[in-house]
């Protein structure tokens, strides 16, 4: 009897996730440039990190620097947050054929992947020690990987969607 409730939970269960699962690729695939860009953080900007934001990938910060400018564990966040909201973007630049540079679209999913690990272990950190020298270096090395992510998608944007790179550029 109880075998028999644990299998048709275990079922339900994997029903339900399914069901999210086809629902949020629905999502994914009924999004616009303008809600992709919209999901992008307001509130915060990553524009301090560097002179050429969105053009250069360099960022000559120390780790004390950067932690300041992103303001500490609410940039983290946000970059989790924008990292995956840019996963999405790639994707659509690709499934709507703006882009046909798959080597780019492949390094702007393993940035963004990085990014997110990278946050979420100085977030975890940041709840244990405060900003302690880890967590600013694990910010310093996320936030080094978003001015680059960053870089790199205005350049796809750039060369293959000209038209859409200024909704972009405002957002971030």
């Amino acid at each position: 009897m109880i075998l028999t409730l644990f299998q048709i939970a275990a079922l339900a269960g994997v029903a339900i996730l399914l069901g999210q699962w086809r629902a949020s690729v629905r999502r994914r695939n009924e999004a616009t440039w303008d809600s992709l860009v919209a999901r992008l953080r307001a509130d915060w900007s990553a524009r301090d990190l560097s002179e050429h934001f969105l053009w250069q990938a360099d960022m000559n910060l120390t780790p004390e620097e950067t932690w300041t400018r992103i303001q500490g564990a609410h940039g983290l966040w946000a970059m989790y947050q924008n990292a995956s909201v840019i996963i999405e973007m790639a994707d659509f630049a690709a499934r709507t054929g703006a882009c046909n540079d798959t080597e780019l679209i492949a390094t702007l999913h393993s940035d963004a992947l990085q990014i997110r690990v990278c946050a979420l272990m100085a977030l975890a950190q940041y709840a244990c020690t405060q900003a302690s020298e880890g967590v600013r270096i694990n910010a310093h090395r996320a936030a080094t990987m978003y001015t680059g992510m960053a870089a790199r998608m205005t350049r796809l944007l750039q060369d293959n969607a000209a038209i859409i790179l200024p909704d972009f550029v405002a957002a971030m």
